[in-house]
């Protein structure tokens, strides 16, 4: 009997163990929260070049925060953010974009009254300097947004407009991509093809991801590393072994 791709253990580039070189995205003993309420708490961790990383944890330990704080929507009170070696944790979102950060929020937050093709027009504004828009790419992933292009992007179902969120962020060709909780409302089978498109992004392009997950399936589908949060804090560390030992992830998930 053939097993569903989506439950193989996941393949393709892995970064180098830590210290055998710099990690692309280097997080240390950072701090933050909402209006002086501490929620981050020296939080640290690392993601190496080509590696599908993932953050889980339960309910309201902090993991949209963290998101928002790497991407610049949120302050972070202190700590560090490394890009490739380079602090970048005063610079605001729209140049953390512009080096190659592409955020997929939680609800996925696509313009309801645009078209699908006006929604990915807003992906070019995140292209680096000196590169274009990479529609062909977006087309080949999601067909559906090509077959759906002239459509208001609100009459999307949600795991189309998940798509369509992950595509209007591939149009400004990152290098890293943060999703946070990419299977919230989508049923079952659109979140094993956006599985599958991400790993397939990963292997061809060599992207890097972290996303923030509670979906177990999507979890061990996907990731090749994760660290677990609790109240703020990284409080353990999984290879892709242990991501595999579904009790031991449910516990870490459990209310």
């Amino acid at each position: 009997m053939m097993r569903d791709p989506v439950s193989e253990p996941p393949t393709g580039p892995v970064a180098r163990p830590l210290g055998e070189s710099e990690p692309f995205l280097q997080v240390e003993a950072l701090r933050g929260g909402y209006g002086g309420k501490p929620v981050l708490q020296d939080v640290g961790f690392s993601v190496g070049r080509g590696e599908i990383v993932a953050i889980i944890g339960r309910n309201g330990v902090g993991k949209s925060t963290l998101m928002r704080t790497l991407i610049g929507l949120m302050p972070s009170d202190g700590g560090a953010i490394r890009l490739e070696g380079r602090e970048i944790g005063a610079l605001p979102a729209d140049r953390r974009a512009r080096l190659g950060f592409g955020y997929i929020p939680q609800g996925r937050d696509v313009f309801p009254r645009m078209s699908v093709r006006e929604n990915l027009r807003v992906g070019e504004t995140l292209c680096a300097r000196g590169t274009g828009p990479d529609y062909d790419t977006v087309y080949d992933f999601f067909p559906i947004l090509r077959e759906r292009s002239q459509q208001r992007a609100g009459t999307l179902s949600g795991g189309q407009q998940q798509q369509l969120a992950i595509g209007r962020v591939m149009v400004g060709r990152p290098t890293l991509m943060l999703l946070d909780e990419p299977s919230e409302g989508i049923q079952p089978s659109i979140v094993r093809d956006i599985g599958r498109a991400i790993k397939r992004l990963n292997a061809s392009q060599g992207l890097t991801v972290l996303f923030v997950e509670q979906n177990l399936d999507m979890i061990q589908s996907m990731a090749q590393r994760g660290y677990v949060m609790d109240k703020g804090r990284i409080v353990a560390e999984l290879n892709v072994e242990e991501l595999h030992d579904r009790e031991r992830v449910r516990r870490y998930l459990s209310v």
